[in-house]
């Protein structure tokens, strides 16, 4: 009897730890906001989260999404993770205001829970180009069937209405919460995350194991997760506009360098201003005759410095600028193009920091030499001898050897008008004003 009675209290304590684990194991949810395009930097930032959330065995992970689309490469590494995670993730478009478009349609489909905050929308979710046109042809149908096989896949998994969410894609349908509700393509609608939690409490999804489990979200901790500072940088460079202002800076600080060699700092901002330029252009859906037309624009700013054009060719230039600038990330939504306003900005910040620098050179290659031999033509002096025609001259503080056509008294003032070798030929000025100690003395 004594192994039993030591042995009892042993196992009570063991079931109790067991229950305890079990109840406290999974009693956070990972939340997570993503408002933005989505792009590399999205997609690795939601890769991580779903790894965090698995790591600590989290109740749910909840992405309030907020997107204007974005790439399809990056969307599709974002739904297949969520479809392979073993944490349940849920997809709430918040806040008010807030939509999920093209892209975000797709991520809102895969969520394992959908919901949308009041005022919120989604779909518009057909296919385009990179710069915003129909993809035409074959081509622009293999596109289309890809994207509706890709989306009647998601709304089936998890039981959403496959003809709307097949409309979102084919006809760029889109959807108000409300809709959205009404037409199955949610699950409900909430106006925060705290009422999400207390909603979907209780409710059951298909786990990646194809069990059902029962979601214990009205008590559990919520546990934010934030891009790290690197990402937020890099995320913040892939903006449209950023990345508009960062291409512009760089040129000009370039053609800044190139109009004063030996400036070295423009040079260098230019340069880490285009090579960040150029990452956020590799992320974001681009207009490549844009780009020429901008590089275009730089090449006349440059050659305005080196050629008489008389402004003909800044004025090309800011032509080229801006309508490159148009076109650089056409799109039909405004989010994913330049502000109109940046664009006037630069153009005009364009032109004055220009037609500066030509003003500059102008006048620098206008104003009379005062080195080397150049820069004795007109300089003034005093005869130290006579020159009768050869004599020796006071010049910019050295003696010469000079000849001159006219008579020249010493001390009297000469003007050099040309430079042979080591000889000096000087016109002279006039007799020296005579002293006051000469006129007493005569």
């Amino acid at each position: 009897m004594l192994p039993f009675r030591i042995g009892l209290p042993v196992v009570i304590a063991l079931c109790a730890w067991a229950a305890i684990g079990q109840e406290t194991r999974s009693s956070e949810v990972v939340h997570v906001e993503l408002d933005s395009i989505i792009h590399p930097v999205a997609s690795q930032f939601i890769l991580e989260a779903i790894e965090e959330a698995e790591r600590i065995d989290a109740v749910a992970l909840v992405i309030e999404l907020s997107t204007p689309g974005g790439l399809l490469t990056s969307t599709r590494e974002i739904f297949t993770a969520m479809l392979g995670s073993e944490v349940p993730v849920v997809v709430f478009v918040g806040p008010s205001g807030a939509q999920a478009a093209s892209a975000g349609f797709f991520i809102l489909m895969a969520a394992d829970l959908a919901a949308m905050a009041p005022g919120t929308n989604t779909g518009a979710a057909h296919p385009v180009m990179g710069d915003g046109e129909e993809i035409d042809g074959v081509m622009g149908e293999k596109v289309e069937q890809d994207a509706l096989a890709t989306i009647r896949s998601l709304a089936t998994r998890n039981r959403r209405n496959v003809e709307l969410a097949e409309a979102a894609v084919k006809e760029s349908r889109s959807f108000t919460a409300e809709e959205a509700l009404e037409g199955g393509l949610i699950d409900l609608i909430a106006d925060d995350v705290h009422e999400l939690l207390d909603e979907i409490d209780g409710r059951e999804v298909v786990g990646d194991d194809d069990e059902l489990r029962t979601l214990q979200t009205a008590d559990a901790m919520i546990r934010p997760l934030e891009m790290s500072a690197f990402q937020r940088f890099l995320a913040t460079i892939a903006h449209p506009n950023i990345a508009y202002i960062l291409m512009t800076i760089g040129g000009l600080g370039l053609y800044f360098e190139l109009s004063n060699p030996g400036a070295i700092l423009p040079g260098v901002v230019g340069g880490i201003c285009l090579i960040l330029a150029f990452f956020a252009l590799s992320v974001l859906p681009v207009n490549y005759a844009g780009i020429a037309l901008i590089l275009l624009a730089l090449i006349f700013f440059i050659a305005e410095v080196k050629v008489v054009s008389f402004g003909l060719l800044t004025v090309a230039g800011i032509i080229s600028l801006v309508i490159g600038s148009l076109m650089l990330f056409k799109s039909p939504d405004p989010a994913i193009r330049v502000s109109l306003d940046v664009i006037l900005s630069i153009s005009i910040f364009a032109t004055v920091v220009v037609a500066f620098l030509t003003f500059m050179v102008v006048r620098a290659h206008k104003r009379q030499v005062k080195t080397g031999q150049e820069g004795l033509i007109n300089e003034e002096g005093v005869a130290r001898s006579a020159l009768d025609p050869r004599g020796k001259v006071f010049v910019h503080g050295e003696i010469w050897d000079a000849v001159s056509a006219d008579t020249v008294e010493s001390g009297d003032p000469i003007a050099v008008e040309a430079v042979e070798g080591m000889l000096l030929r000087v016109r002279s000025l006039g007799r020296r004003a005579p002293a006051e100690s000469d006129d007493l003395e005569s």
